[in-house]
């Protein structure tokens, strides 16, 4: 209901779906989906996840990390005498793989994955080629993995994880109004959880309805760089 005044919103915290089932597949990640899909059967010991912020390359780590009790880990967290823990589950996710690195440590970690018949998971935005590794034999074997790419999410995958966000929120919003968000939004699955959340936010501060012309309305306080995230 409109115009009664502003309503206090509690900033109540709402589980994030990581699980197979909510990973909405297009063509823009297919081919990601099915490396983790068909793990083990993996064609090496490793595997390079490559897409841009946003793209749900932490999502697909945390539905492998489900799978294989991976031990999830930042690329710069990465060291020699670490390798050891960092393999006793007989799996690791390597998240954020860029400069600054430590190479020995990573090139380290592979060896013993490979000795031990563990798996990796490294995710980064670049392909490794582009990580400006200086050690030849860490760049070498990281060459070697297979590479999937996640590609900018495509009209087919943000409308669904729109729908999804605003059914997961118990929000009705009309065909038109999803359309009207596609036209405007950054492509970005990350901006899509937030402009979700704060619409949310706002119809219950404003008691509004989510109608068009309310999105606008946050769309345009939403405008600004920088105002929206680029979560994986």
């Amino acid at each position: 209901m409109k115009g009664q005044g502003r309503q206090l919103v509690l900033d109540l915290p709402l589980r994030q779906a990581l699980g197979r089932d909510d990973f909405l597949v297009t063509a823009s990640n297919s081919a990601a989906v099915a490396l983790i899909d068909h793990w083990p059967d993996w064609p090496a010991h490793a595997a390079v996840i490559v897409g841009p912020p946003g793209s749900g390359k932490s999502h697909l780590v945390e539905v492998w990390r489900q799978r294989s009790k991976a031990l999830r880990i930042q690329a710069v967290d990465v060291r020699v005498e670490a390798a050891p823990e960092i393999l006793r589950s007989g799996a690791a996710a390597i998240e954020d793989a860029a400069p600054p690195l430590d190479e020995r440590g990573l090139f380290h970690l592979l060896n013993l994955a490979r000795q031990q018949g563990s798996s990796i998971l490294l995710t980064a935005q670049m392909r490794p080629e582009h990580w400006k590794i200086a050690l030849p034999d860490l760049l070498s074997r990281l060459k070697a993995f297979p590479v999937l790419e996640i590609l900018p999410p495509d009209d087919a995958l943000l409308r669904g994880v729109l729908v999804k966000l605003f059914f997961d929120r118990q929000i009705a919003a009309a065909e038109s109004t999803i359309s009207f968000m596609l036209a405007r939004m950054p492509r970005s699955l990350g901006a899509a959880r937030l402009l979700v959340a704060e619409i949310d936010r706002r119809a219950l501060e404003e008691r509004a309805e989510v109608t068009r012309p309310f999105v606008a309305k946050v769309l345009a306080d939403f405008s600004a760089p920088g105002l929206f995230g680029a979560e994986d």
